[in-house]
Order: C-alpha cells, then structure tokens, then sequence
C-alpha cells in the first residue's frame, strides 16, 4: 500500500523525483558521498566517515578515493552547533594523506564537546592514527591494521637542511598529539615508527587489531555495535553530569 502510494505521488509529480537524483549525483560530486551512511532521522548520534585518501592542500587525481579536509571541518562545526546531535561516531579506513590536513582534522575532533567515539575498519594508516586516537573512546576491527611510521616527502633524499627540521619538527607535533590523546608511551610510539624490517622497503610498524590496544594505541577491539553501545553510554554520562549541574545550581 505504502509503495503504491510512493509510485502514484511520483506518477503526479514526475519533477521531484529528478531533482531527488540531481541532488544525490550533485553530493557525489562535491562531497563524494550521499546521505545514506547518516543515522536516521530521530537518532542523537551522527556518524562521520574518513576514506580514502585526505587531501590536504594539494588536489589528488579524480581516479583517488579521497576525504577532503575542507569539506569534513565544516561538518564538525555543524556538528557541535547541532542541538540534535549528542554524539559522533568517526569511522575511520584511510591510507593516511597531508600531515597537516590530517592534524588539523584531528584537532577539531579532540575539541569537541560531545561524546565521540572512533572505530578503525579495514585500515587508519600513517595520519589516520591520531584521527583515530584523537576521540573520547576508539576501537579497531580485529583484521584492521594501522601503519606507524616517520612524517617523509615523496623520495629518499631530503634536499636542504630546512626541509629536515621542518619535518622534524611537524613529526614531533605528531608523536605528542597520538601520546597525549592514547595510553601508548613515546618511547614506544617512536619505537613503533622507527623499526626496521616490519615494512617492505620502509620503516616503520604495521599493527593489527589486538596488537594495537596492547601497545596503548587503542582502546578496544570491536566492531560497530560496540562503538554505538559506547557512544551510548558516553551520551548518558554526559547527560547525567549535565543534570547534576543544574540541579547544584
């Protein structure tokens, strides 16, 4: 009954339905997503999805599956103005990407002030681990991996010392955001990044799943339900310690 009611209100306005698609192709393009891995309508928790590659200030080539920063910033404001929204659910599988990007991304998630909880599946590699850590909670896919390894430019040679300390430095940037938002030490961290012979023809550490919560980096090996039941949780704290506020007031 319900879908024969959709066909004929389609039937009489034939417009409409055009424009639900120019919308749909029009988010493809610029956004390179649509609404369907948003929560319903009625739900409090917004889900966030980091893919591909991040691009930073540089344009990848149309072939790369990428997550722009400068569409993903705007949507973090929008979700701390948001009053309907009382958490975030961050679902991370990227390659990594622009240091700078990544950070900045991370950043603004460690600020927000509603519950936020991140779930790695498939892969948070190389910037993706301080997106991944920069939550309230996070949690990896048993199979999933993480690749831990020096802040480099595309090459092997580094041409002036200034280029050196430049990265240098945006690395130590680095180490200190994933040591302070984890329980992993820097002397493990930079243990992890400066191994040899865990990567073909690099340095640097490749962690799955388990490996991962042993050494700190994350909190929980789970999948999607427990990053909602978690998420759950943190919104009813956050929800009860708001209350016990007024109420002393």
């Amino acid at each position: 009954m319900f879908e024969e009611q959709n066909t004929q209100a389609d039937q009489d306005n034939p417009d409409k339905k055009e424009v639900d698609k120019s919308q749909i192709v029009e988010k493809l393009q610029q956004l390179g997503q649509t609404n369907v891995p948003q929560m319903s309508q009625d739900s409090k928790i917004h889900c966030l999805t980091i893919v591909g590659q991040i691009e930073g200030h540089m344009q990848l080539p149309p072939q790369n599956k990428t997550t722009k920063y400068e569409h993903v910033i705007p949507q973090i404001v929008a979700i701390e103005q948001n009053p309907n929204i009382e958490g975030l659910l961050i679902i991370l599988n990227t390659v990594g990407g622009d240091v700078e990007a990544g950070l900045a991304i991370s950043e603004m998630l460690a600020s927000l002030s509603k519950p936020t909880v991140s779930i790695v599946l498939g892969g948070g590699h190389s910037i993706g681990v301080p997106i991944a850590v920069s939550t309230d909670y996070s949690f990896i896919a048993g199979t999933a991996t993480m690749t831990i390894h020096p802040v480099r430019l595309t090459g092997l040679v580094i041409g002036v010392p200034q280029t050196f300390e430049y990265l240098d430095k945006m690395q130590e940037r680095v180490v200190k955001f994933v040591v302070g938002h984890s329980n992993i030490t820097e002397e493990k961290f930079k243990e992890l990044m400066f191994s040899k012979g865990n990567l073909t023809r690099d340095i640097g550490t490749n962690v799955v799943g388990a490996d991962a919560v042993d050494y700190g980096l994350i909190d929980e090996v789970g999948g999607v339900g427990e990053a909602i039941r978690k998420l759950n949780e943190l919104i009813e704290q956050r929800g009860q310690i708001t209350e016990g506020k007024q109420l002393l007031q």
